[in-house]
């Protein structure tokens, strides 16, 4: 038996990159699965691709960083498959800066993306799964929550607030069978990651030779990599588990305290 069947799983930000990782595992693992992004041509490009490897998808155009937007996800993938399961929240974005250099709009933004879009989705979710007696919520964090790197403040303080924010959740939703975990990822190689660090970050198009040099297993995380955690998280198979924290990376070798 495939390990979310007849389970139906919301995926933010799954138009690409680590959700559309998720989407496309999960979907393979028997979910019905709610493809979910700003970008609608994204979203709808990965749902038909699940439908045409014999998946069952629907794409949802959705900003979750608006309350609106959040109950008409959440409300579509009920309406439109009768229940929600799982719910991963994974978008997010960073702004480069420190203490002295990032400016309100940005720090405003960040946390508009990064904590509150988390805690809209899951308020949203959380009316439903505890009418059907359960669910499990997945938060991507980040393990800049630990290092707080310097030239990433507001990203770094978002993940923090990001990882405080499951674990409360997950103490009160405990008493409903609502299960809160969060998974901490590093340095992920996707398309979008690589042109932040040549066009934003002006590291070159070298820059991936010095990043694998510090992992010690030869290369950076994959997509699929935090898709196996995430459906691990997901499953029934961790059903005892709730308000952990899951680290994917830890400090890479031989880097500087703030890499």
């Amino acid at each position: 038996m495939a390990r979310l069947e007849n389970k139906v799983a919301v995926v933010t930000g799954s138009g690409a990159g680590m959700g559309e990782g998720m989407a496309r595992l999960f979907a393979s693992e028997g979910a019905r699965v709610v493809v979910s992004d700003r970008d609608e041509a994204a979203a709808q490009s990965v749902a038909a691709s699940i439908v045409a490897d014999g998946g069952e998808a629907i794409a949802v155009r959705a900003d979750v960083g608006v309350e609106e937007e959040c109950r008409a996800l959440i409300d579509r993938a009920v309406e439109h498959y009768g229940r929600i399961d799982i719910l991963v929240n994974n978008v997010g974005l960073s702004r480069r800066g420190t203490i002295e250099t990032t400016s309100v709009d940005d720090w405003e933004l960040v946390f508009r993306v990064n904590v509150r879009s988390a805690f809209l989705c899951m308020q949203q979710a959380v009316k439903y799964m505890k009418e059907q007696g359960g669910g499990s919520i997945v938060n991507i964090g980040s393990v800049n929550a630990y290092i707080g790197e310097p030239k990433l403040m507001a990203y770094s303080a978002s993940k923090g607030a990001m990882q405080t924010l499951s674990r409360n959740t997950a103490s009160y939703l405990n008493r409903y069978r609502i299960r809160v975990n969060q998974l901490n990822v590093g340095w992920t190689l996707t398309p979008n990651e690589h042109r932040v660090k040549v066009e934003e970050e002006g590291k070159g198009e070298n820059w991936l030779d010095e990043a694998v040099r510090t992992r010690p297993w030869g290369r950076l995380l994959l997509p699929r990599d935090i898709a196996y955690a995430a459906l691990y998280l997901a499953s029934d198979e961790s059903e005892c588990i709730t308000g952990s924290v899951l680290d994917l990376e830890q400090h890479p070798i031989g880097a500087p305290p703030n890499w």
